[in-house]
């Protein structure tokens, strides 16, 4: 069985370390920042443009780098598009079955295909000491968490109940998670347009996370 927060707990949020980043201050202007893991998927993948395209909206990818040495055109196009991607390590490692050394080594590889200066780690799952290497590593980067997750992984939810976690959770300054693959296409097909929709009613931006 699959747990998991659908809403990250604020006592979360204050428990790991600072640069660890959950969720946007809210500005004057509204906004929420859309993310996608696991890609690029040559399904998954064009179908969420498409639907970005038609709202306006930007997102960011944190791309498997695997799939990008893979679909290295499908991952041109995100960026062509105006949409920037980050690192999610090369083989979707699992910080906390993997050494500091060996997945500091993944994300190395990883960055190899994917030019970006923003990390986020597979299953939100990293050690202390990874975070520590990676920062000594790589001072400027950015570790991106989420504020809602979306649960399209899950394949014992509904695509129905995928979109209630998203719109009974979103709000200003939210960082949303889909996946953009191929176990998670059934419920974040349903849900991303009515997502995408909604915002656009509540007049936030989407945007890209910053850099």
């Amino acid at each position: 069985m699959v747990t998991y927060w659908v809403k990250t707990p604020q006592w979360i949020k204050r428990f790991f370390p600072e640069r660890m980043i959950w969720d946007i201050p809210a500005g004057d202007e509204p906004a929420v920042y859309i993310t996608f893991d696991d890609g690029p998927h040559p399904v998954a993948t064009p179908f969420v443009l498409e639907q970005l395209k038609k709202y306006n909206a930007s997102a960011t990818f944190f791309c498997v780098g695997n799939n990008v040495s893979h679909y290295p055109e499908l991952y041109q196009q995100v960026l062509a598009q105006g949409h920037t991607t980050g690192n999610h390590t090369y083989n979707h490692v699992n910080g906390w079955k993997a050494s500091s050394s060996h997945y500091l080594k993944n994300i190395e590889r990883a960055d190899r295909y994917i030019n970006s200066t923003v990390f986020r780690p597979p299953y939100g799952r990293i050690k202390y000491s990874q975070i520590r290497k990676l920062r000594k590593k790589h001072p400027q980067w950015k570790i991106y968490m989420w504020d809602v997750l979306s649960g399209d992984f899950d394949q014992a939810i509904s695509p129905e109940q995928c979109l209630e976690n998203v719109l009974s959770n979103i709000c200003p300054g939210s960082i949303i998670v889909f996946h953009d693959s191929e176990k998670a296409m059934e419920r974040m097909s349903h849900t991303l347009p009515q997502v995408l929709e909604y915002c656009q009613k509540q007049n936030w931006k989407m945007k890209a996370l910053p850099r």
